[in-house]
């Protein structure tokens, strides 16, 4: 992930409606598989073990599908619209742009993920 990428995710978790979820992913490359109040129980990638760790000591990794599909569950959540989507603007000089707002105030950015975290950040 780039630094951008983490700070974007640093945001994330920084909102209120923030919480994490079986199936999302950390930026150091574990897995979640259950939330037990302040407990992420992880999957460590390279030794396949389960271990605990503190909610507050992980970035999401926003490249991850199945984390960025979380994320949008809970922009959808927060802003209380179930069929929240990204809308997505392709133009030859910026090349992609994203936004998701459920009024479109026109926040364009560069990344699904950061027009999720702009949604959430926007939440009631």
């Amino acid at each position: 992930m780039t630094d951008k990428q983490i700070a974007i995710g640093r945001r994330a978790v920084a909102c209120k409606d923030w919480r994490w979820m079986s199936g999302m992913a950390t930026a150091e490359g574990h897995r979640v598989v259950l939330v037990d109040d302040d407990v992420l129980w992880m999957v460590y990638n390279e030794e396949g073990k389960c271990k605990p760790g503190c909610v507050e000591d992980f970035v999401p990794d926003l490249t991850d599908p199945a984390t960025v599909g979380c994320l949008l569950a809970l922009v959808r959540e927060a802003h209380a619209v179930p069929v929240l989507q990204v809308s997505v603007k392709i133009s030859p000089e910026h090349g992609y742009k994203f936004d998701c707002h459920p009024h479109h105030r026109g926040q364009w950015v560069d990344s699904e993920a950061e027009a999720l975290v702009a949604a959430l950040e926007d939440a009631p």
